[in-house]
C-alpha cells in the first residue's frame, strides 16, 4: 500500500472516531478571524487542574529543522522546571496518533505537535485541548497556539534572492527547478510566491516544477536525478532546505554542480548553512529559526500551566541567510533564551497575535491560520 493510500485508509477508519470526538468538547474557532496583537498584560486566569508539569513534543521526523524545535522546547522546559518528553513518528501518521493518545492518557500538561498528517491527528489534538492542556502546533490546526510562517512572504524572500542573482550574475537567463510541496495546502503559497518573483525575469525558464515523493534529502536527490536526464544544465534550484540539499548531492554525483549556480532553500537547516559558508552553489537559506520559536512555545506552555494568558498564534518572520549575516544568526539560535528575553531581538524573529488561557480555551484555533490575507 502506498503512503497516500495508507493515509486515506487511516482517515476512513477514523471517521467514526472523529464523529464521536466532535461531541466531546467545543469545536473552537472554525471560521477565519483576524487576530489582534498579543497583549502580554492580560489578567491571569485559572491554571488547568490535574495535569502533569510535562511538555511533550510529537515530532513528525528527524530532520534538522525539527531537531531545532525539539532543542528549543527542551531548553524552555528545563528553564521552567518542566519534564520534557519526545516522541518521533518517523513520518508514520498512525504512530503519531498512538503517541498523542499516550500523552493524553498520561495527562501531560502541554503538547507541541508537528503533524505527519494534519487531518488524521486533528481529533486527537482536540481531545488534548479539551483535557485542559496546552496544545501548540507547527502550522496546521487545531491548537491553543498555532505557529506559522507568513508562507507567501517566506517564498517571496527566497524567490527575490534568486531573481536578483539571475539578473546580476547570470545575465538574466537561467534554467530553474522548483522542488515544491504544493500538495500540502499550508505550504503552497510559498511556491506561488517563488513563481511570482521569477516572472520578473523574462529569461528565467522553469524547467521542472514538481514535488519530491518524500520531504527529505533522499526525496530531493531522487527527483533531481530524474530532472537531470532531460535537463542536464540547471542553474537554479529552490525548495525546502532538506530537498535542495538532496538535489545538490545529485548534482555533485552527476558532476553538474557549479559555483555559479544558485541553490536556495527554506528552513535554515545547519547543513544548508554549512554549504553557504563553503561558497559553492548554495547561496541562501530562508531561516525560520526553529530553536527560537521552539523555546517561545515552551515558555508559553509553562505560562499556560501557571494560568497566564498566551498568544493564540505566532508568525515566524523569514530571514534570508547569506554569508554576510550568518554569524549573528548562529549566535541567536545557539542562545534562544537570551533572544526570547530581549523584546527587540525577539521581534526580529517572532510576532504574536491574540490571547487565550485555560478559562478561554474554547476559543482555540480550528482553522488554517495565517497572518497573511491574500
Amino acid at each position: 500500500m502506498t503512503g497516500w493510500l495508507f493515509i486515506l485508509a487511516g482517515l476512513a477508519a477514523l471517521q467514526g472516531v472523529e464523529r464521536a470526538a466532535a461531541q466531546e468538547g467545543p469545536a473552537g474557532l472554525t471560521k477565519p478571524v483576524i487576530l489582534p496583537q498579543f497583549e502580554p498584560a492580560k489578567p491571569r486566569c485559572n491554571a488547568p487542574p490535574d495535569l502533569g508539569k510535562i511538555l511533550a513534543f510529537a515530532q513528525d521526523n528527524d530532520r534538522k529543522f525539527m531537531q531545532g524545535v525539539a532543542s528549543g522546547l527542551q531548553l524552555a522546559a528545563k528553564d521552567r522546571g518542566m519534564e520534557f518528553r519526545l516522541a518521533r513518528a518517523s513520518n508514520n501518521p498512525a504512530r503519531m496518533i498512538e503517541q498523542i493518545k499516550g500523552f493524553l492518557t498520561e495527562k501531560v500538561g502541554a503538547l507541541v505537535a508537528a503533524p505527519v498528517d494534519a487531518a488524521s491527528v486533528a481529533p486527537f489534538l482536540q481531545q488534548v485541548i479539551w483535557s485542559g492542556a496546552y496544545v501548540g502546533t507547527v502550522v496546521p490546526p487545531p491548537a491553543v497556539t498555532i505557529l506559522n510562517a507568513p508562507q507567501y512572504l517566506t517564498g517571496k524572500v527566497l524567490g527575490d534572492e534568486a531573481a536578483a542573482y539571475i539578473k546580476s550574475r547570470l545575465n538574466g537567463k537561467a534554467k530553474v527547478v522548483l522542488l515544491t510541496h504544493d500538495s500540502l495546502q499550508f505550504l503552497a503559497p510559498r511556491f506561488t510566491a517563488m513563481r511570482d518573483s521569477l516572472k520578473s525575469i523574462p529569461g528565467a525558464l522553469i524547467v521542472a516544477d514538481i514535488s519530491p515523493l518524500t520531504v527529505d534529502e533522499a526525496g530531493g536527490a531522487e527527483m533531481m536525478r530524474t530532472i537531470l536526464v532531460a535537463n542536464p544544465d540547471v542553474d537554479v534550484v529552490l525548495g525546502a532546505d532538506t530537498v535542495v540539499l538532496g538535489a545538490l548531492a545529485a548534482l555533485r554525483e552527476a558532476d553538474k554542480a557549479r559555483a555559479t549556480q544558485f541553490l536556495g532553500g527554506i528552513d535554515g537547516e545547519p547543513a544548508a548553512v554549512d554549504e553557504i559558508k563553503r561558497g559553492g552553489p548554495y547561496k541562501a537559506s530562508v531561516s525560520l529559526a526553529s530553536p527560537i520559536f521552539g523555546y517561545a512555545m515552551g515558555q508559553h506552555a509553562a505560562d499556560w500551566l501557571e494560568g497566564k494568558s498566551i498568544p493564540q498564534a505566532m508568525d515566524i518572520l523569514p530571514k534570508a541567510l547569506k554569508i554576510e549575516n550568518l554569524a549573528q544568526y548562529e549566535a541567536d539560535t545557539a542562545d534562544p533564551a537570551s533572544v526570547y528575553q530581549d523584546g527587540g531581538r525577539r521581534e526580529e524573529y517572532l510576532r504574536m497575535y491574540g490571547n487565550i488561557c485555560y478559562d478561554t480555551r474554547d476559543q482555540y484555533l480550528n482553522f488554517p491560520w495565517s497572518s497573511e490575507r491574500r
